[in-house]
């Protein structure tokens, strides 16, 4: 029998309010270049619907409440000739796979509302929800890049057009997810009544960048529809999550910048009648999680060879201080650091400094990430516990989406080190909340648009 201090724990550990992580999967490699010529990655895991599916079950295992597939159909990468691309083969196609082989987690894919028709996006996310029994979720994004509007054969409108088509698109795909009527599904064999032709009823919705007869010809999943993400911190992107989103892919490098991210979304879903704890600003970390720092840096430089050295004229920017690269393996002279001077256009200049100050070598600077696009944890997991939860606490996130830096290592890394650390401070649950994406994020029950917007 559990005795009082374990009941009394654990009733704590119910009431406190708790984290939510994601799992970042770009093209299943890993976050770090040179992430597909570790010892023990598969080279041709790049191609392989397996290896996605083992990765969303390692975690799932963590009980993470979410995997992310962000997306970018851009021009080929110029280093092709010895990098994977950055995105996936097809998110839609890999998250179809997943479901049919996870019961809990989450399924996020990134759909471009510029160059997608609405209709197809509608009716792609919404059989992902009922496939996955309302796991799915959509991370509605404008592009920006002339690159990928090449491939469309167009070019990139101006933002106006973009975010002006963006909240057309999401109200458009909403109303056709609800344009099947909740209980209007009755297949009924006996009195031989499929549906209510009544209660499945067109849209016949007509913007000025979009429009839609409609309806869509599929019911409603176990969680309604698809949860609405979005990524970006514009203010054009805090207009669109705070009218639509439920959690927000955020980035940012310090605690300040975070909570000033999130209580910038919360505010614009307030000021659309919204209670602004449905949406949920998730921070990105990147991790290398081994026994010690020493172990974990020498793991980053193998991972990134010669491309290391190359980033020192960056770091001199941030420093603000000439660098040589014959003395790569020294650390900064004192004199150095007397004369650095943190870049006001660079958030990630203070925690290159630092890390400078703590006497590591220049090569071991670059290591630590200090020029990556998120925050690095290199080292045991408790530094990955008392990072996030510092940032939690403070009210800078709600949660994490977490991008190790090699995948085949790396998410079990996270589930086995980090993970039970969380646990046991009571700020990371202990399973899952249901099996819908909806109630393990905690999103208020919505079908078709949100009438308060």
């Amino acid at each position: 029998m559990m005795n009082y201090s374990e009941e009394k724990k654990e009733q704590l550990n119910a009431d406190k309010k708790q984290m939510l992580i994601g799992l970042h999967l770009g093209n299943g490699y890993g976050s770090q270049q040179g992430a597909w010529r570790m010892p023990g990655v598969d080279p041709k895991s790049y191609t392989s619907f397996d290896a996605r599916v083992k990765q969303a079950q390692a975690a799932e295992r963590g009980k993470f409440q979410f995997i992310f597939l962000p997306d970018g159909p851009g021009a080929v990468l110029a280093d092709i000739a010895t990098e994977a691309p950055a995105f996936n083969l097809d998110v839609m196609l890999t998250l179809a796979a997943v479901a049919r082989e996870t019961q809990y987690i989450g399924l996020v894919a990134t759909g471009s509302t510029t160059f997608n028709e609405p209709f197809n996006l509608a009716r792609q996310f919404k059989a992902l929800d009922v496939m996955s029994h309302g796991r799915a979720g959509w991370n509605a994004i404008t592009s920006s890049g002339e690159d990928v509007a090449a491939n469309y054969g167009k070019r990139i409108p101006s933002s106006e057009d973009r975010y002006g088509r963006a909240h057309e698109v999401i109200q458009l795909i909403q109303s056709l997810w609800g344009s099947w009527g909740k209980d209007a599904w009755i297949h009924n064999q006996e009195t031989g009544e499929f549906a209510n032709r009544n209660e499945i009823l067109p849209i016949n919705l007509q913007g000025k960048y979009v429009g839609s007869r409609g309806p869509l010809y599929i019911p409603p999943s176990e969680q309604g529809q698809p949860i609405i993400f979005h990524a970006g911190g514009s203010p054009n992107a805090y207009e669109l999550a705070g009218r639509f989103a439920n959690v927000v892919i955020g980035a940012a490098f310090t605690i300040e910048d975070a909570k000033a991210q999130r209580n910038a979304f919360r505010e614009s879903a307030k000021s659309h009648g919204r209670n602004p704890d449905e949406i949920k600003y998730i921070a990105g970390l990147m991790t290398t999680i081994v026994k010690d720092r020493r172990t974990a840096l020498d793991r980053r430089i193998q991972l990134a060879g010669d491309s290391l050295v190359q980033r020192l004229g960056y770091l001199q920017q941030m420093l603000g201080i000439p660098l040589n690269p014959s003395k790569v393996d020294e650390p900064l002279t004192k004199a150095q650091l007397d004369t650095a001077r943190l870049s006001r256009y660079d958030p990630r200049s203070a925690n290159a400094l630092k890390i400078a100050q703590e006497g590591w070598s220049l090569r071991d600077i670059l290591a630590h990430g200090v020029i990556d696009y998120h925050p690095v944890i290199v080292g045991p997991g408790v530094e990955a516990a008392d990072h996030m939860q510092a940032w939690f606490e403070a009210g800078a996130a709600d949660g994490f989406w977490i991008s190790p830096d090699v995948n085949s290592d790396g998410i079990d890394a996270f589930v086995d080190e980090v993970v039970p650390i969380l646990q046991e401070r009571g700020i990371f649950h202990q399973d899952y909340e249901g099996r819908t994406l909806r109630e393990n994020i905690g999103a208020p029950e919505q079908y078709g648009i949100d009438p308060r917007v």
